[in-house]
């Protein structure tokens, strides 16, 4: 048997029964998360532009909910919608090993799937977590760094098939018809880098159109359409094809053991994760020091080689946001307005602080170095060294292993519920937000995953 066969064989054991109890409980704490962000995503220009798309396409009234808004569309495009939503604030979850974001490539193909079957919670909860750990063994087995340097974006290639077999475990697809429905989705697996030049929204796109295309590739294969049974190890295959040093043997190792969902991360901060552990290191030193932001004269911080590039360079336009977009992949800016405000929220990353003097200005006190020290413990940490030195001579420095929101250095559950309040007050008056946090943390006893979708309409 070929590892595409023995990795379904693996997702069709999955059983709710079986999934210790945290595994149930952490899928529930991404699965707010996840409405947290999708929902707020909801008003962005990237997203109002994809609603523009579908609403021209078609809408349906009686199809899946589009979070945040009173719209529904056919299940592949409220997916898509609500794919690109939530990736668009860059407060979505990540797992470090795979360098992907699962979350919004398999949460909106599993929530239009549930809605379409009108399947339970629990059978629910199975996608997802055998989603997350398709999609995150496929990240890991390509090496991020390798898969980076071919220009691809791991959310977009990986997030196909986990969002594949979430859609395909939850319309009820048997062992054949789930590989077929990954042998379709090797097919669909994209993703450029090339966001990062000129403020594109295509990086918001990729888990979208992941999503999308799980579900398609789901209700093909039910039907008999039928893809390469070897998609994952074959000559031509995904592991072969999208990276110069893949893995195979990382798709199949300790499966469940554990859980990949449990080693995924949260982002306190509006922002690029490899910009998550120096964000942490310099807001650390201001407050341990009561420092003052005028106080600070240099700032150098240490980058992980993988991040370097995404983060850091070209360093002209890095010093240089023109938009959001280009903010939330900009170190500098980053690290000037955790010095300015004490946080890097939603509301530092605007437009109108692009152009901003005074960030532009604390931006030029700030140097980007690589590390070889880091990448030591890369991927499976993500760390970063910072070093400052004040006005009046004092040097002050710190690494941080373990960013906040790292399993190691998890939110609090009331941390995550203030993420979720703070993100959804705009969307949904208090009594419903309450009402959605109390049937999340109830997710297994849902007897109708289409009835609880409703209440995640605007």
């Amino acid at each position: 048997m070929g590892i595409t066969r023995e990795l379904v064989a693996f997702c069709a054991s999955l059983k709710y029964d079986d999934l210790p109890r945290e595994v149930v409980d952490k899928t529930k704490y991404h699965c707010l998360d996840f409405l947290g962000v999708a929902a707020r995503g909801s008003l962005v220009k990237s997203t109002r532009t994809m609603y523009r798309f579908i609403t021209d396409t078609g809408l349906a009234p009686g199809g899946g909910v589009i979070m945040g808004t009173e719209m529904r569309a056919a299940p592949q495009y409220a997916a898509l919608a609500n794919g690109t939503s939530a990736h668009s604030l860059e407060l979505d979850d990540l797992h470090n090993e795979s360098s992907a974001h699962p979350a919004v490539a398999v949460f909106p193909a599993a929530f239009a799937a549930a809605e379409l079957e009108q399947c339970d919670g629990m059978r629910f909860i199975e996608g997802v977590v055998a989603g997350y750990e398709v999609m995150v063994r496929l990240g890991k087995a390509l090496n991020p760094a390798n898969h980076y340097a071919r220009g691809f974006h791991p959310t977009g290639t990986c997030g196909v098939f986990g969002a594949t077999v979430a859609a395909g475990k939850i319309l009820g697809l048997d062992r054949e018809q789930t590989v077929n429905a990954l042998g379709i989705a090797g097919s669909q697996a994209a993703g450029s880098m090339e966001f990062l030049n000129g403020g594109a929204w295509t990086k918001r796109f990729h888990p979208g159109w992941a999503a999308h295309n799980g579900i398609l590739n789901a209700l093909l294969a039910r039907r008999g359409f039928r893809g390469p049974a070897t998609i994952i190890e074959g000559r031509f295959g995904f592991l072969h094809s999208y990276s110069d040093g893949s893995a195979p043997d990382k798709v199949l190792a300790d499966f469940g053991k554990p859980f990949e969902i449990m080693k995924t991360s949260i982002k306190p901060h509006a922002c690029c994760r490899y910009k998550q552990a120096p964000i942490d290191g310099i807001l650390h030193i201001m407050r341990e020091n009561n420092l003052k932001a005028e106080e600070v004269k240099e700032v150098t911080l240490g980058i992980l080689k993988a991040g370097f590039p995404i983060i850091a360079e070209p360093a002209e336009a890095k010093y240089n946001p023109a938009n959001v977009v280009d903010a939330q992949f900009s170190m500098p800016f980053g690290a000037a307005v955790a010095i300015l405000y004490g946080k890097a929220s939603l509301d530092e990353y605007t437009e109108e602080n692009t152009g901003s003097a005074r960030i532009r200005e604390m931006m030029r006190c700030v140097s980007c170095v690589p590390d070889a020290e880091l990448d030591k413990a890369f991927p499976r940490q993500w760390p970063a060294s910072v070093k400052m030195v004040t006005v009046d001579g004092r040097k002050f420095s710190t690494r941080i292993d373990y960013p906040k929101g790292d399993p190691e250095n998890p939110l609090t559950r009331e941390a995550l519920l203030a993420k979720f309040d703070g993100l959804t007050s705009a969307i949904y008056p208090a009594a419903k937000r309450q009402k959605i946090i109390s049937r999340v943390l109830a997710l297994e006893q849902a007897k109708n995953m289409k009835e609880f979708c409703r209440l995640l309409a605007s």
